[in-house]
């Protein structure tokens, strides 16, 4: 019966919108803008023996996707074979309002066609952005709830893939079905926060106003030339160190590493981060550890080598860091960033070659430590 009435939610809304557009609307609409919806369906999953919550019998989401095909208009796109842009809404119920409550998601997202043949294509889609849930850990009136264990906070990081068989019915009109795995948290920044992820399967349907298939505009320029860059970037976080209640404290991250762009717009790099850690150096003076001597156990090194994709002025960052110096309250040895570069400036000569501000996710597997905001150079 919920999953009747998610679904007819979600095709009712889509509808709505499709009656937006009349006769002379499809004519003016840009080609390749599209609409998509979703839904999904699966269950709540366990990914660490602390989760202790009941897991939902079911648990369903609903999703609308505002949706660009790519078909040249700038050189990147044909650069990085045509992708699909969009920015979408997901409505999420756990299954279990009591504890998890309901939540709702808005992402950028991107996807790359994986094979295509005729009209059968399988593609896959990642995006991330924020999320807000109605439910979360409190130990203060009037939202007393101290058996979700697993979000800290109503505002939450939030992060859906997704991958999809689709079929193209006409230049309007596809239909797909596929799995999907989401995930909210907030990146350490209230405790709990072991976050809630949610894998299952989905049926959807997308429909192009203009035509799903623009004529795709070749690049004609010449590629950018591989080149090395000398990058720093300076990041800021705030996270939760000590125990549920503590106090949220900064966090301040430095990086220093050297770039190599290949086929005109990848890059792959290696360098060293630092990080200091205010709520660390908080608890060692707390409990009188180390007493005149706290500072030099708050701060952690570590070697990182990673790899960016860009697209145009956007670029999708993944990195993988040792440590070589651990702060007192030890995590684990190896660390993993996602995150995404918005370049401010992209150029071949001068003093400064690139200038972009970035958001990024720092985890420990499948733990979360912290999510920055940076800013950063290249020359």
């Amino acid at each position: 019966m919920l999953l009747s009435f998610r679904f007819t939610s979600c095709i009712f809304l889509f509808l709505l919108i499709i009656y937006g557009f009349d006769a002379r609307a499809q004519q003016a609409a840009t080609p390749g803008f599209g609409i998509e919806s979703n839904l999904f369906a699966g269950k709540v999953v366990k990914h660490t023996k602390n989760f202790t919550l009941p897991i939902p019998s079911l648990t369903t989401a609903a999703e609308v996707n505002f949706i660009w095909k790519t078909y040249g208009k700038k050189e990147w796109q044909a650069r990085r074979g045509f992708p699909v842009i969009g920015i979408g809404l997901a409505y999420t119920d756990y299954g279990n309002n009591t504890i998890y409550g309901q939540s709702i998601g808005i992402y950028p997202n991107l996807e790359w066609t994986l094979i295509r043949s005729g009209r059968l294509e399988w593609s896959a889609r990642i995006g991330m952005g924020l999320g807000y849930i109605s439910k979360h850990y409190s130990r203060q009136a009037p939202d007393w709830d101290s058996l979700n264990v697993a979000i800290g906070s109503h505002i939450n990081n939030y992060t859906l893939f997704t991958s999809d068989l689709r079929y193209s019915v006409n230049r309007h009109w596809s239909l797909q079905a596929g799995i999907n795995f989401s995930h909210m948290s907030d990146a350490l920044y209230r405790k709990p926060n072991l976050g809630i992820n949610f894998g299952g399967v989905h049926i959807g349907v997308r429909y192009f106003p203009n035509t799903s298939t623009p004529a795709l505009i070749p690049a004609t320029g010449k590629p950018f030339p591989d080149r090395w860059l000398i990058q720093a970037r300076q990041g800021f976080a705030m996270n939760t160190t000590g125990s549920i209640g503590s106090a949220v404290s900064p966090v301040y991250l430095s990086s220093l590493y050297l770039s190599r762009r290949y086929k005109g717009h990848n890059k792959i790099f290696a360098g060293v981060d630092y990080s200091y850690h205010e709520g660390i150096y908080a608890f060692l003076r707390n409990y009188q550890i180390y007493p005149g001597h706290e500072a030099q156990h708050a701060w952690k090194s570590a070697l990182f080598a990673g790899h960016e994709f860009i697209y145009g002025r956007c670029g999708l960052l993944l990195q993988v860091g040792v440590y070589t110096h651990q702060a007192y309250l030890k995590l684990s040895p190896v660390y993993e960033k996602i995150g995404l570069n918005w370049y401010l400036l992209q150029q071949e000569h001068g003093l400064f070659k690139e200038i972009w501000i970035g958001t990024y996710l720092k985890t420990h597997y499948t733990s979360a430590e912290l999510a920055e905001l940076g800013l950063g150079i290249g020359i």
